[in-house]
């Protein structure tokens, strides 16, 4: 199995954490490739990454986090991938707790496996506020839409099959994607788990959400969402 798992990390200037995630993600996945996306770093993120042994994907500007994530999904799936791993670079998602969220997709129960902080595991980082809140409306707002009892649909700790990284790789939204790719995965039919693990504080940098940009975030997602559970079925080839 090892050898066909691809480790996806989205990074923008994430130098002072990015070879940590990597020495970590190649300890828990000795066999896996590990692929970086550059999101248009100012630092020296790339070459810290790829001195740390992992396949660097620079990208000329800045995509955001959806078009990051979807650039190292194109890269799995084009490297023949059969299972894909999927963490932050700030140190958010411990690399130890990945096989807890690739467990259900390994077993065949499920096509698409996200880790949550609130699904009953004890300790680790807790959520602000904010963050909290975020969770909570949009929590809600996919049960109402595909009547999935989920807690923290905002993770972007996530692992999936061959057949999600195909469909995720032509569809996967762009603007905090999180929330509006359950609804997307759900709505095509893909079966979703939601494990519990622990998540720790970010290890470098500072988070540039404030109160002002979280309620913009929140009214932003939410009508994704909307939007996402309205839109008509794609097509989408499967390999």
């Amino acid at each position: 199995m090892a050898a066909r798992l691809a480790v996806v990390i989205p990074a923008h200037n994430e130098e002072e954490s990015i070879a940590a995630v990597i020495k970590e993600a190649r300890q828990v996945f000795p066999d896996a490739t590990v692929f970086v996306v550059d999101d248009a770093s100012r630092d020296a993120t790339g070459t810290v990454a790829s001195s740390a042994g992992a396949h660097v994907l620079p990208l000329a500007v800045n995509l955001g986090i959806g078009g990051a994530v979807q650039t190292g999904l194109i890269a799995a799936l084009e490297a023949g991938a059969e299972y894909v791993v999927r963490m932050d670079g700030d140190g958010q998602h411990p690399p130890p707790e990945a096989p807890k969220v690739l467990a259900p997709v390994l077993a065949g129960e499920a096509d698409f496996a996200f880790g949550s902080r609130l699904a009953g595991e004890e300790g680790g980082e807790k959520p602000t506020i904010v963050r909290r809140l975020g969770i909570t409306l949009f929590a809600s707002l996919a049960h109402l839409i595909t009547g999935l009892r989920l807690r923290d649909v905002t993770s972007g700790f996530f692992a999936c099959n061959r057949r999600a990284l195909a469909f995720l790789s032509q569809h996967y939204p762009t603007f905090f994607p999180e929330p509006e790719a359950i609804v997307w995965l759900h709505k095509h039919g893909f079966r979703i788990a939601e494990v519990a693990v622990k998540m720790r504080p970010r290890q470098a940098g500072v988070s540039t959400v404030n109160w002002p940009r979280a309620i913009f975030i929140m009214l932003r997602v939410a009508l994704g969402m909307v939007v996402t559970a309205m839109r008509a079925r794609v097509r989408w080839k499967e390999d």
